[in-house]
Formats: structure tokens, sequence, C-alpha cells
């Protein structure tokens, strides 16, 4: 169930949701995650409200993701492989792309008309 933010340059106008896909399938492939489960959101920033790491282009990217606790390690690493190389078919260099993962227990989301994720059966496992 991750709630996700795609945080680039103004270079990524009209392609947004090819981004969000990338990102989305790497959600698929590496862990798991229905295709159903969506929420992924992208802000475009121009060069007077972002700065970027010396070095870095307009293109630099941060990925934020935040979602349940308990994957393991190698599902993380299948993430972040999965997501540089969907990234890269969109034109942003492996170098270019920070990721960060928050993860949060179950019983600090409010799902489903305000429930506690923990008692929720979201549908699929996390502990991937």
């Amino acid at each position: 169930m991750p709630s996700t933010t795609i945080i680039t340059g103004e270079w990524a106008r009209d392609e947004e949701m090819t981004l969000i896909e990338a990102v989305q399938s790497a959600f698929v492939a590496a862990l798991k995650t229905p295709e159903w489960d969506r929420d992924i959101v992208i802000d475009l920033y121009g060069a007077g409200r972002r700065i970027v790491p010396t070095g870095k282009s307009e293109r630099y990217t941060r990925i934020e993701i935040k979602l349940f606790s308990g994957r393991s390690m190698a599902a993380k690493r299948s993430l972040y492989r999965a997501i540089v190389e969907n990234l890269a078919g969109c034109g942003i260099a492996k170098d270019e792309i920070k990721i960060l993962l928050v993860e949060i227990p179950p019983q600090n989301w409010g799902i489903r008309g305000g429930l506690p994720a923990s008692e929720v059966d979201i549908g699929f496992k996390v502990d991937v």
C-alpha cells in the first residue's frame, strides 16, 4: 500500500503518467503489490523552485515512498533496482535518481473509513 511522490523538474511536463506508471510497475514487480493498489503523485519544479545536488541535471528525480513496514531487504533491493531501471527507460540517468523509503507500521495508517490498517485485511502480503 505504498503512497508515493515523484519530485522532478519541468522537463517531465506531459510525461507525468509515463513516470507514474514506471514507478507503479516497479511496485508490482518487486513488492508484489496488486496492480489496483495505486497512490502516486508527481510534483514538477522549475529551476527557480528547487536546488539539486551538485553535478546533477534538471532531470534529477527524487522518489519518496511511504509504505507499511515489513518488507525484506531483498524486496527493497529489488524495488530500488526496478525503479531505477524503469526510470532510466524514461530518460533519467541512473545516477540522477534518489529513492527514500519510509516504513510506517500499519497501526499508524488510517484507511477504509478511519480504521487502523492493522485491523483491516488489505488483500495482499506485505512481508515479501
